[in-house]
């Protein structure tokens, strides 16, 4: 599936998972538009990403599980909202194996710290 038009009216949960279900990697991007990109994120097992180089968003789709944000951690579920800044280590841990969440990159790409 190619990214949506950035347009859209709409991207129902269940059209980003078959899209996710076609793909090799653990995500799916399905929205661009200026400083914004949108992504279904479900990692399976494991949660191996790294830190980015934007300000991300999550709000969770489904499941539940630990979040990991630099060394702090919190229990999240379906509807929760987690914030991390460029560069910052951060993780899904203990998760159910239903988990999926919307992951929205915003702002500039942000230089490494020095």
């Amino acid at each position: 599936m190619h990214p949506i038009p950035d347009d859209v009216l709409r991207i129902a949960l269940s059209d980003a998972e078959q899209a996710l279900s076609a793909l090799p990697q653990p995500f799916a991007v399905l929205f661009q538009r200026g400083e914004v990109s949108v992504e279904l994120f479900a990692p399976r097992g494991s949660d191996t990403q790294s830190p980015h180089t934007r300000d991300e968003l999550y709000i969770v789709a489904s499941g539940s599980g630990v979040f990991t944000r630099a060394g702090e951690r919190t229990e999240f579920r379906a509807a929760d909202l987690l914030f991390v800044p460029a560069h910052v280590e951060h993780r899904f841990e203990q998760f159910t194996a239903d988990f999926s969440t919307w992951v929205i990159f915003f702002g500039p790409e942000v230089p490494a710290p020095a």
